[in-house]
């Protein structure tokens, strides 16, 4: 069973209790036509003085009167601050990333936002890219609070936001992460119970892994205080019972695949403590690297195809 110390330790190191929401205020200010699926490009508030845009994926078979489940998919950061939620979507990056999209034509509600300091979200700052992403780091830090806060704070707007769509069973609400993403998904999953199916592909960086090797990680990582009472796969059991899939590759430098095997072994152990193994699994591709390989899609198509229906 997870430890409720952990679980309180963990929050008073990333800045304590989130604060209550405001209205929303969406407002879809563009609508893109796809093959298969509509983007709506939604402007919406995660604080009273910061509003903020993302996209919406609605396949064309799904209303109000024929609701759909919905992924919430978080962007990578591969050192590209001009990409965010345009990637998943589909309109810009990589193909291999374009994963709202693919969702969208499975049949999902996909919800693409903008982690801070990324794309539309670099606007109105003079600091730019990598030192953008260093100034809001210190800044929530001396605040009392970290990186790792915010982004927990803004994926709960978003879920919220997915929440408030008629066309979204409320009860089959899931997420996926690449990368960074990966990082996001089982940041956010101990602190919002409405995801109900999480996937996170190629990232469970441990503090001993990124000691041993000197890694340089994204700030969301780093949650001030905390190893002395955990590591980052203490994080992702708290996310038990609900069902949790990661994915990983052998070849992974950015987490090193001996420090993945024990970490998962933490994980595992919180599931079966109680009772609720059959909800989390993990695939360790041999001889893969930082990609999203079709095995590792498969699984994770056949994880919410499982979980979410």
């Amino acid at each position: 069973m997870a430890n409720p110390m952990f679980r309180e330790k963990l929050l008073e190191c990333l800045g304590g209790e989130w604060p209550e929401p405001c209205p929303l205020n969406a407002e879809v200010v563009e609508t893109i036509p796809k093959k298969g699926y509509r983007i709506e490009k939604i402007l919406y508030d995660l604080e009273p003085e910061e509003r903020v845009a993302g996209y919406l994926l609605i396949p064309e078979s799904v209303n109000a009167s024929s609701p759909a489940a919905a992924v919430c998919v978080w962007h990578q950061h591969a050192g590209q601050w001009h990409l965010g939620k345009s990637e998943p979507a589909g309109l810009a990056g990589n193909k291999m990333h374009h994963t709202g999209a693919a969702l969208a034509r499975e049949g999902y509600v996909v919800f693409c936002p903008d982690a801070i300091g990324f794309e539309d979200r670099e606007k109105g700052y003079r600091q730019k890219a990598r030192n953008l992403e260093r100034f809001l780091f210190l800044k929530y830090v001396v605040a009392g609070q970290c990186m790792a806060w915010k982004n927990i704070l803004d994926m709960k707007r978003a879920v919220d936001l997915v929440v408030s769509r008629p066309e979204v069973k409320t009860d089959s609400i899931g997420c996926y992460g690449h990368s960074m993403g990966s990082t996001h998904t089982w940041l956010v999953g101990p602190w919002e119970p409405r995801l109900k199916a999480l996937v996170g592909n190629c990232c469970l960086p441990t503090y001993a892994g990124i000691h041993e090797h000197e890694l340089l990680h994204c700030f969301p990582n780093f949650i001030p205080g905390l190893y002395q009472y955990g590591d980052t796969p203490d994080i992702a059991a708290l996310i038990a019972p609900r069902a949790l899939h990661l994915n990983f590759g052998e070849n992974d430098g950015g987490s090193p695949i001996e420090e993945v095997r024990e970490g998962v072994k933490t994980i595992e152990k919180a599931y079966q403590a109680i009772h609720a193994e059959k909800n989390f699994s993990y695939w360790i591709e041999p001889d893969t690297a930082h990609v999203l390989s079709d095995e590792m899609w498969k699984r994770t198509k056949d994880f919410f195809k499982r979980h979410l229906g």
